[in-house]
């Protein structure tokens, strides 16, 4: 599991975040000033890369929270078995077994090149190139 800690007065929307150990997108990220007695606040919402899951946090702006380091691959397809596809990475040439994600199902063919990601374990197929 690859990740890093940081502030979450560093993060933006648009960043990804680690919430319920699931990597997630920012959707959207509000601060609220200090108050008399009180540290600044942020309210954090998110929607979970693999799983769509919306998820939602408020914490101190100077708590350390963990990011996830994503890594972006691409590969070629070799096959498609059903629901799933066979993939092969383009640099380290291993074969993977990926679900077809709903949006991409019908511009996925043998031999496009797509993009891949892969984060804490899981992978997801991004877009065809």
């Amino acid at each position: 599991m690859s990740k890093k800690v940081v502030e979450v007065k560093t993060l933006k929307v648009g960043k990804y975040v680690v919430l319920d150990g699931e990597a997630s997108k920012i959707t959207s990220l509000s601060t609220s000033s200090p108050g008399k007695h009180g540290a600044a606040k942020a309210r954090l919402e998110a929607v979970g890369i693999f799983d769509n899951q919306k998820r939602s946090i408020v914490k101190p702006v100077d708590t350390k929270i963990d990011i996830p380091i994503i890594d972006k691959r691409v590969g070629q397809v070799l096959s498609l078995m059903g629901s799933d596809v066979q993939l092969m990475d383009m640099e380290s040439y291993e074969t993977l077994e990926l679900p077809i994600p709903d949006e991409l199902k019908d511009q996925i063919s043998e031999g496009v090149e797509v993009d891949y990601i892969k984060a804490l374990g899981n992978l997801k197929i991004m877009r065809v190139k």
